[in-house]
């Protein structure tokens, strides 16, 4: 049994959700999410609550994607009425970060500036090195934060490199003279 998919997630005022077939769409002030929830699980709209059932029941993958489908419908009616922010820190010297059209430029002590095209959907800003990343998909909007960290993540002798704001680096020693 699923703790997640045992519990109704509610649609806030201003925010339209319908189900057609297996697709499922929601419309809120910050704008619309549309995504295909496979038959495994059925959705349930009853005025301003969406539940779900499983089709089958004591059957472990129907059961995990029970919860998933849950998980997946929250993150969509949350990120349509309030959206998603993620920030990463820069640490290093002569580490920079900027936005220039629909493209994030970094110097990362490379040979070669690094370029990464920016999604339709998020809107990234770079100031004094803090990227900030926002959007209405979270899965967006957290994938294209880890690529950005992926290209320099942060070491644990100086700290160098990204971070997000909310993470904590563990420091080494380094070597000592003898």
């Amino acid at each position: 049994m699923s703790r997640v998919g045992k519990q109704t997630v509610i649609i806030p005022a201003g925010t339209e959700a319908k189900l057609s077939g297996t697709i499922f769409s929601v419309k809120g002030p910050k704008g619309s999410l549309t995504r295909d929830f496979p038959g495994l699980v059925t959705l349930h709209i009853n005025g301003n609550e969406i539940t779900f059932t499983p089709n089958k029941e004591n059957d472990r993958t129907v059961n995990s994607l029970w919860g998933t489908y849950a998980s997946h419908v929250k993150n969509m009616v949350i990120g349509v009425n309030e959206g998603y922010t993620k920030k990463l820190i820069l640490e290093g010297v002569g580490f920079k970060s900027e936005v220039a059209g629909n493209s994030l430029n970094l110097a990362l002590g490379f040979s070669h500036p690094v370029k990464i095209t920016i999604p339709e959907g998020l809107t990234v800003t770079a100031e004094k090195n803090n990227v900030t990343v926002t959007g209405i998909d979270k899965e967006l909007v957290g994938a294209f934060t880890a690529t950005v960290r992926a290209y320099k993540k942060p070491e644990p002798y100086k700290g160098k490199g990204f971070r997000y704001s909310d993470e904590v680096i563990r420091r080494k020693q380094g070597k000592k003279a003898a």
